[in-house]
């Protein structure tokens, strides 16, 4: 019978006393280890198991956590927090009180540094490994980044630092062709003909002043360790290439790493998936997906972005219908955001989307090269509000606030699907400023919603339900919890629809008419969309009594929706308690 080593495995000072010749039978008891975890749990699967042997031999050749190590993104990070005292509790991954999805500083000391956007790992490295020579400490400094991260402007400007200091810096390139899609642009292609032998021109990194080593399978343990020795030995920054495969170990995993990235359930022996229960309502993304398609038919301006997030966003529908009009642009939101601003002030009307947490890393492009240009940009902020178990990286709880005080820029927030198809189609019939549109991930709750296109008056809120002392003013689909919360009680609501500009009018009649007033919102309550109610009652010297109720001012952590809408006071029956302590 076979001996079990992980379970002997609490942390790396252990796994460092094994010998050798048994860390290939600990990969393969790491993967599947993996693998039938999150069959059941869920979670991001294939860059994980892609990174085993890399795990394996990064923490058995350096001294962690005196070395530091950190994962760019962190989806690949689930050996890692096994192999590190999480063995016992990574069932709870993702889950409400559980371990985070991601490294976090203040999970483990085997996290260096708290991850879940792309592209920070070297730039953060380099950071530590300067401090490092500052505090006369003798330590390593890793940072693992992949080809479709390391193609982002900020991981080029970690490496052109980062190639005139001596410091110890080792960066780990985990080639594999994807990110959660296939990786683009030039760079892919550079690496693609590296792999093969036939690039001709200079090493780009050796350009750098980066030593460059690779590329070596990283599915080779003993070439692995040896080389990690190796640079051990290295001064200064240096680099190694690794070429790996995502899904590694699954064979459905290799075959479709993009549907692998983050499978949900699936049978642990065969790979198959568990057939999800189907609604029967379509997803925001799917409505924005056919949405686009529908009217980029019809006119020939429409252009779509994305920043690497085709299959996510569904702008993929357009990329199969119409190539050379949607773009994939890879893990590069600024770049995204004035690329639109370029095209938009050529005539183009581009739909930029861009997830709502990812669009904070593009601000200034918003500020200064498209509102100030008042260039008419169509933002989709995809994802908005909680978006469940990526936790705290990952909620799209900041763009009300973020966005409020640019000028020039509109902020829509549909209530369903309908209102997201007839802004779509509002937005492109010729705005003269920018718009944002903020929609959730998941489904809405309209089985027919794909009817005639209907214009919908800028700055226009909607009346939902008359009543009595009490008036609910709410942004988006947080509508659905309120109409529910409000049912059979004598209580106003209103959809407000604008975040900017707001629709003034009605909102005099309804602070003339109620005396208490509740702002309701997916986003944080500081700055957000009850602010903006409040600006607006200071400025015309209301004295009702008003009450903001949104994400309070902290980090949410990772659960589903509903147990976070829950924890937060803003599921059905925590508003219906609030709402009659007023009514």
């Amino acid at each position: 019978m076979q001996k079990s080593i992980l379970k002997h495995i609490n942390s790396p000072k252990e796994l460092r006393l094994l010998p050798q010749e048994d860390l290939n039978l600990l990969a393969q008891e790491l993967r599947e280890f993996i693998i039938n975890i999150v069959a059941t749990k869920q979670g991001h699967l294939g860059a994980s198991l892609g990174v085993v042997e890399l795990t394996i031999a990064l923490h058995y050749v350096f001294n962690t956590p005196t070395d530091q190590l950190i994962w760019d993104v962190g989806h690949q990070a689930y050996g890692h927090k096994i192999l590190t005292g999480r063995k016992e509790i990574f069932h709870t991954n993702r889950q409400l009180h559980g371990i985070s999805g991601f490294p976090k500083r203040d999970e483990s000391e085997y996290d260096a540094f708290g991850v879940g956007h792309s592209s920070t790992s070297i730039s953060a490295a380099l950071g530590m490994a300067i401090a490092s020579q500052l505090n006369g400490d003798n330590k390593h400094h890793i940072a693992v980044i992949g080809d479709a991260s390391i193609a982002s402007g900020m991981a080029f400007e970690g490496l052109n630092h980062a190639g005139v200091t001596n410091a110890n810096l080792l960066v780990i390139l985990n080639d594999n062709a994807i990110g959660i899609d296939p990786s683009v642009g030039a760079l892919k292609q550079y690496l693609t003909n590296v792999k093969k032998g036939t690039q001709k021109q200079d090493n780009i990194f050796e350009a750098l002043n980066f030593n460059y080593s690779g590329p070596i399978d990283g599915h080779n343990l003993e070439a692995l360790i040896s080389e990690l020795n190796r640079l051990k030995t290295v001064k200064g920054p240096k680099l190694l290439h690794v070429i790996t495969t995502k899904g590694k170990g699954l064979k459905q995993a290799e075959k479709d790493q993009v549907k692998y990235h983050a499978p949900g359930k699936f049978d642990a022996k065969t790979g198959e998936l568990v057939p999800k229960t189907e609604s029967g309502y379509t997803k925001f993304q799917d409505v924005f997906g056919e949405t686009i398609v529908e009217l980029a038919k019809e006119n020939p301006k429409i252009v779509g972005i994305t920043p690497a997030m085709p299959t996510g966003s569904s702008l993929k529908y357009m990329m199969d219908e119409m190539p050379d009009r949607a773009f994939d642009v890879g893990i590069a939101e600024q770049h995204a955001v004035t690329l639109a601003a370029g095209m938009a002030s050529q005539g183009l009307i581009p739909f930029c989307n861009i997830y709502s947490t990812f669009m904070q890393r593009a601000y200034d492009q918003i500020i200064h090269d498209v509102a100030l240009q008042n260039l008419p940009v169509i933002f989709c902020l995809d994802r908005a509000g909680l978006v469940g178990e990526d936790g705290a990286t990952h909620h799209g709880v900041f763009d009300l606030s973020y966005s409020c005080c640019i000028p020039n820029l509109i902020i829509f927030a549909p209530r369903n699907e309908v209102e997201l198809r007839n802004i779509m189609y509002t937005a492109q019939l010729g705005l003269k400023q920018p718009i944002a549109i903020r929609y959730p991930r998941g489904t809405g709750n309209i089985l027919h919603w794909k009817g005639p296109f209907k214009p919908i008056e800028i700055g226009k809120g909607e009346p939902l339900k008359q009543g009595k002392n009490l008036a609910v003013l709410s942004i988006g689909t947080i509508a659905n919890n309120v109409t529910k919360a409000i049912e059979h009680l004598e209580i106003s609501h209103y959809d407000m629809r604008f975040v900017k500009p707001l629709d003034e009018t009605l909102l005099h009649h309804i602070f003339k008419n109620h005396n208490t007033i509740w702002t309701i919102e997916d986003g944080t309550v500081n700055g957000g969309f009850g602010s903006a109610i409040l600006e607006f009652a200071a400025k015309h010297d209301y004295k009702n009594t008003i009450k903001l109720k949104g994400i309070p001012d902290n980090f949410i952590e990772h659960g589903s929706v509903d147990e976070l809408q829950k924890l937060v006071g803003l599921d059905v029956e925590s508003l219906r308690t609030e709402f009659l302590k007023f009514a």
